[in-house]
């Protein structure tokens, strides 16, 4: 299904496009399972339009739970389902397979947990945000403290370069009680793997690869409109 978009559309208004055109992977009866960030707030907001229809959401942060009870959307815990017909996210990056960097918006670890529970992930961005190889955003990984230095030296050895992730003049807490490095100067070539080799080191809760949970459709603001995406 195409969605058409004027030239003039600013980058709000295309966030706001994709968030629509998201509606239509939202069946009737459905738990659903939603993402955070800007992108996500505005299907959250299009999602109140159709609420009567569905069951509710499972919410991957305190944010967007908050948001969505606002607006009266019934949100279950995440123990609460066994499984979700579809997660809807935004993404930092995503190539031309589906693997994503994800978790600009520190929410990194309740987001792989969600998309693990769905059948479909829907990515929802701008085009901006389709690159060849994941890693020119800095790549976000939710470390426990006591960890996060014995960590930055690891992503080092492999070219990479991690500063820890502060919040007015603070190390940014998650939703966890945990930190995040984010590592610059990587090129992952290969997300699964490196996604799993990271994954063994001890002190990272989350890295913020979306390789084993990638999406299976991005919808993709663009000038043009909503470019579609299969993987």
């Amino acid at each position: 299904m195409t969605h058409a978009a004027s030239p003039a559309l600013s980058q709000d208004e295309l966030k706001t496009l994709v968030g629509q055109a998201a509606l239509d992977y939202v069946n009737e009866g459905d738990i659903v399972g939603v993402g955070t960030g800007s992108t996500v707030n505005r299907f959250i907001d299009a999602l109140a339009g159709i609420k009567s229809r569905i069951r509710g959401a499972v919410s991957s942060s305190e944010a967007s739970t908050a948001r969505l009870a606002a607006l009266g959307i019934a949100v279950f815990d995440a123990n609460a389902v066994d499984e979700l017909p579809v997660y809807i996210d935004g993404a930092d990056e995503i190539d031309g397979h589906g693997h994503m960097v994800k978790g600009g918006g520190a929410a990194l670890t309740r987001e792989k947990i969600v998309a693990a529970l769905a059948c479909r992930f829907v990515c929802i961005a701008d085009e901006s945000k389709l690159v060849p190889v994941l890693g020119r955003f800095p790549l976000p990984v939710e470390v426990i403290p006591m960890a996060a230095h014995r960590i930055a030296r690891q992503f080092a050895a492999l070219g990479g370069h991690a500063a820890l992730r502060h919040k007015d003049g603070a190390p940014l807490v998650t939703d966890n009680g945990q930190h995040i490095l984010d590592v610059a100067g990587l090129s992952i070539s290969d997300p699964l793997a490196f996604e799993s080799q990271v994954n063994q080191w001890p002190g990272v809760v989350t890295v913020g690869v979306f390789a084993h949970q990638k999406a299976s459709v991005c919808l993709l603001g663009t000038a043009q409109g909503v470019r579609t995406l299969r993987f």
